[in-house]
């Protein structure tokens, strides 16, 4: 299982909004999520809108694209890009670089 770590900017003036949207994610995305390998997904936000994404799948790639794939994503993705500062024209989900993992307390 690959554990995946990334970082986004969530816009410090959409940082209530952006919380409320992901107390009330759609049900056919979290299904879309689900079916396309996402496990163990979570999102921290930080007050300075530090946002830190951590999941677990089978095959990143593999789960990236399953959700390229779902137009329930593209709908998710159009409407959280304004959210975002710095994606250089890229969807969100585009947008998100795992980090390197260095240490893991098994």
């Amino acid at each position: 299982m690959q554990r995946v770590c990334f970082l986004l900017k969530v816009r410090a003036d959409r940082l209530d909004e952006y919380r409320e949207r992901h107390a009330a994610v759609w049900p056919e995305m979290l299904d879309a999520l689900s079916a396309t390998g996402w496990h163990n997904y979570s999102l921290f936000l930080r007050e300075d809108g530090l946002l830190v994404g951590y999941l677990e799948t089978e095959d990143f790639a593999a789960a990236q694209a399953g959700m390229a794939a779902a137009e329930v994503n593209s709908r998710w993705q159009t409407e959280m890009a304004p959210f975002f500062e710095s994606l250089d024209g890229a969807n969100p989900d585009e947008a998100m670089k795992p980090l390197t993992e260095v240490f893991h307390l098994a």
